[in-house]
């Protein structure tokens, strides 16, 4: 009979044991769910001005594409021209994706409607978005004329797209933002120059 109760109190350690074990498995389940306010805060850590760079770019970039797409549908157009408006299309096509990621990540309503009335001065983009009578010239350019026209509309597009993002450099806090800026900076700083230099040539 002896025999028998140390094999009763140790069973019941053991029993003691899994419960005490499964209570810390319990009490350790938060922590993996306390994770996600943390990760929810990375994604929304951004200020007005990265709200800003990004509800500007977007329509900045769109209009861009489109002026790519006006040119690429010229038949005849000089072909280093039309290498650099497919390269511009390729580049910013997918950084519209991204942005509109992000706002939505932040919580922030995109209104493309409400962008046209956007003062632009504040992020130093004012006079780089085409007009209507700029648009409706490259649209009905010949291909000659295009590709001139083109790159000189451009170059200004691009000029007002590196002050935005050197502006967001300077004010934004967003790490991705942040990122994205200094990118739009070096790209489109060597696509300018890489323009400058065409128009020389043609």
């Amino acid at each position: 009979m002896n025999k028998k109760i140390p094999v009763a109190v140790s069973t019941g350690v053991l029993t003691l044991a899994l419960v005490l074990t499964g209570c810390a498995d319990n009490s350790t389940a938060p922590s993996s769910e306390s994770t996600s306010p943390s990760q929810s805060s990375s994604t929304s850590a951004a200020n007005e001005a990265d709200e800003m760079f990004v509800t500007m770019m977007i329509p900045h970039h769109e209009q861009a594409i489109e002026m790519a797409d006006m040119l690429l549908a010229k038949d005849g157009a000089d072909a280093r021209v039309v290498e650099l408006a497919e390269q511009i299309k390729a580049a910013q096509g997918p950084e519209i994706d991204k942005m509109l990621g992000w706002l939505e990540d932040w919580g922030v309503e995109y209104d493309p409607d409400s962008m046209g009335g956007m003062d632009h001065g504040s992020m130093g983009g004012d006079d780089s978005m085409m007009s209507e009578e700029d648009m409706t010239m490259l649209e009905s350019a010949d291909a000659v004329e295009a590709n001139s026209l083109f790159l000189e509309q451009m170059i200004v597009h691009h000029e007002g797209a590196v002050d935005m993002a050197q502006t967001a450099l300077d004010d934004a806090q967003n790490p991705d933002v942040l990122e994205l800026a200094q990118q739009v900076i070096d790209d489109q700083t060597a696509e300018i120059a890489t323009m400058q230099e065409l128009l020389g040539q043609l």
